[in-house]
């Protein structure tokens, strides 16, 4: 069978996201081209309708646009920045940010829960960006979340998986798909998050700020489908001692 993950009704090949932190049409083309994205997210401020440098006019069709309510410090501000990309155009994916401190911008995750079920109850498809917590990966999960996205390390830092632990317990204890959002440096770290059970990785910084943009994002793809073939083969043992591959003895026998 094609392994496809699905977000509400749709489903999707591709498990590369690019995120919106640093755009250009270099990135967009190596995303798409060489990284195979299908999901695209947006920041509502980037997309001047009609304007100069409206990022929606350089999206490939096919491609699914994924706004953000970034800039949003509580749930209704989140809420009225998704409508806005609704009205837009944008559909009716929305990505969650809500982060009310500028030191860390680490996303907070009570008002996170509470724009997901306004927006839920609104009809969109829901992916709130989050701290990895259980409690309120599971609150999201009641209120409405089609996905839920645990940071791996502060935005923008690619200092990889900080937070393996805690995403492991939400590949663990949630049924839903787990994509890991924010913090994520080398292609080696992605696979390593796939190799843990994630659906999928979304990437900016690391690409944005490489040497060579579209090497790059093609080693992300090809580190992605690594892990998750890694995954869905199964690893195999862990033992304490060493055992040989092959019989010690009796290779001489005839």
């Amino acid at each position: 069978m094609e392994d496809v993950f699905k977000l509400g009704s749709h489903t999707f090949k591709s498990r590369f996201i690019l995120g919106s932190g640093k755009f250009s049409l270099d990135i967009i083309n190596a995303a798409v081209g060489e990284a195979g994205a299908e999901i695209i997210t947006l920041a509502l401020r980037r997309a001047n309708a009609g304007g100069i440098g409206n990022i929606l006019d350089y999206v490939p069709k096919g491609v699914t646009i994924l706004p953000n309510t970034s800039g949003a410090r509580k749930a209704d501000e989140a809420l009225r920045i998704a409508r806005l990309a609704r009205e837009c155009g944008c559909g009716d994916f929305v990505k969650v940010e809500v982060i009310h401190e500028s030191k860390y911008l680490l996303p907070d995750n009570y008002e996170t829960a509470k724009a997901t079920e306004m927006m839920a109850k609104e009809g969109f498809i829901v992916l709130p960006y989050m701290y990895p917590d259980l409690n309120a990966a599971r609150d999201m999960v009641n209120a409405g979340a089609a996905a839920i996205m645990p940071l791996g390390a502060p935005i923008g830092t690619n200092k990889g998986l900080v937070t393996k632990e805690f995403i492991q317990i939400l590949v663990d204890e949630i049924d839903l798909p787990i994509i890991v959002d924010a913090g994520i440096g080398r292609p080696s770290q992605a696979c390593e998050a796939m190799e843990m059970g994630v659906s999928a990785i979304m990437a900016n910084t690391a690409i944005a700020t490489a040497g060579d943009v579209p090497a790059m994002a093609r080693a992300f793809k090809n580190a992605i489908e690594a892990g998750r073939t890694a995954y869905l083969a199964g690893f195999g043992r862990v033992k304490d001692k060493a055992s040989a591959s092959s019989p010690l003895t009796g290779f001489l026998d005839e």
